[in-house]
């Protein structure tokens, strides 16, 4: 699984290939909103502007590219920063959280994160499981089964 390296929070979060960056990040607990995004974030559509994050030193295809709404909603930003709600994970990373704030050490902190090797993970999501409904499903045709050889009638 791509591992997303969460700068700031120092953790390291694994997730499937495609997920969207907010939800894996708000999922694990990563706090990615200051007071304003608290208190009134859009939910994820792109409209708030409050979940900005910091690919930097990300290899080119670990994040999707940039929407036509993070382009509108960024411009004059660092290219390397992104709308968590817009980016889906393709790649592992590391991405700092946050970035307006600023980070104390920051540079030294992002060399030693990228010096660390993060795994490539699978570049598909795993099959899923059969559902339940299909066992309960098999589960009833082998009673009724049963039940006609017996010579039980339904």
């Amino acid at each position: 699984m791509p591992v997303i390296r969460f700068l700031r929070e120092g953790r390291d979060v694994e997730c499937y290939p495609g997920e969207n960056l907010r939800e894996v990040a708000l999922r694990e607990g990563i706090e990615l909103y200051g007071l304003k995004g608290k208190l009134g974030n859009c939910g994820g559509c792109g409209q708030c502007i409050t979940c900005f994050v910091d690919a930097e030193g990300a290899a080119d295809l670990a994040l999707t590219p940039r929407t036509s709404v993070e382009e509108r909603k960024l411009r004059g930003r660092p290219q390397t920063w992104r709308l968590a709600c817009q980016a889906l994970v393709q790649q592992s990373l590391v991405v700092l959280t946050r970035p307006q704030v600023g980070l104390a050490d920051r540079e030294r902190a992002l060399a030693a994160a990228l010096a660390e090797p993060l795994p490539a993970g699978p570049t598909a999501w795993p099959e899923p499981p059969e559902s339940q409904q299909d066992e309960e499903e098999e589960g009833g045709e082998a009673a009724a089964e049963s039940a006609m050889d017996r010579g039980e009638a339904s």
